[in-house]
């Protein structure tokens, strides 16, 4: 499902218990300076990361000052973000000129520990290559060095490298729990481009080898990942960035199941396997 680019006037884009992806909650707060958010979520655990401006945040009698230091765009700087527990309310406000901030959550039972993740914390990984117009950046937030911390939520900020090119290839599914070959993530992702009248293409095949749908996505787009395989690509000459949330039904670590069709394309693409690896 695609939502086109809206004013979603500081509401959830995907609520709690969304038809299409249960297991995910969505949504994007613009704030000027000195104004502040205050929000909770019963039922999901969530993560505050500041698109673009600094916040401070205020969770679970925790206080932390200077979130976030992009200022132009989603490409000026490293992401930040602060882990909030199931149903605690936390209230962040801004503190520079403007903000944009997203609030990415999952579905859980658990109450844990609030915690904050700094730039210098954040787990990267880099891999494919310009020659098969696959090479992609990936910067966790809430990655695999937090699994004894977070419940089901896995939030990262992916990047095409170059100008052009695919993502999410070889095409690959996560809409099943069939361990060990799989497992149920819902998937929710928020793309930018770079210049920002840029766009690209989100593919969703439902089976393998089979027509699917295509989405035409821009600068504030968002797409809803129930089933199927799903990789995307910009057009030649842009960047593309999307921010994106999965929650896992039963556990948190992602197994991907490759589509059989294109499989044997992961021996082609440089580094995959370390992609692959820093989701489980």
């Amino acid at each position: 499902m695609h939502i086109a680019p809206h004013d979603n006037q500081n509401r959830p884009i995907v609520d709690v218990d969304h038809p299409l992806v249960p297991l995910n909650y969505f949504n994007i707060v613009r704030l000027k300076r000195g104004e502040s958010f205050t929000y909770a979520v019963p039922g999901y655990e969530t993560c505050i990361v500041p698109a673009t401006g600094t916040v401070r945040v205020e969770v679970g009698g925790q206080r932390h000052e200077g979130l976030g230091q992009r200022t132009r765009d989603v490409w000026d700087g490293e992401p930040e973000g602060v882990y909030v527990p199931v149903g605690r309310e936390a209230r962040f406000t801004c503190r520079s000129d403007a903000a944009e901030v997203f609030i990415a959550g999952a579905k859980y039972d658990r109450v844990l520990e609030p915690f904050a993740v700094r730039a210098d914390e954040i787990d990267r990984v880099q891999y494919g290559s310009d020659e098969t117009k696959t090479h992609r950046k990936i910067k966790h937030i809430l990655g695999t060095r937090y699994h004894d911390r977070v419940g089901r939520l896995l939030v990262s900020e992916l990047f095409t490298v170059g100008a052009g090119g695919w993502s999410g290839f070889p095409s690959h599914k996560h809409d099943t729990d069939r361990l060990p070959d799989e497992t149920r993530h819902d998937e929710t992702y928020n793309f930018r481009f770079r210049p920002a009248h840029g766009s690209g293409l989100q593919m969703l095949q439902r089976e393998d080898n089979a027509p699917g749908d295509a989405y035409h996505v821009m600068d504030g787009s968002t797409v809803l990942i129930d089933r199927g395989y799903h990789p995307c690509c910009v057009l030649p000459g842009y960047e593309m960035y999307y921010f994106t949330i999965l929650g896992g039904l039963s556990q948190r670590s992602l197994k991907q199941y490759f589509q059989p069709t294109h499989a044997d394309q992961l021996k082609t693409i440089p580094g995959i396997m370390d992609m692959v690896a820093k989701f489980k």
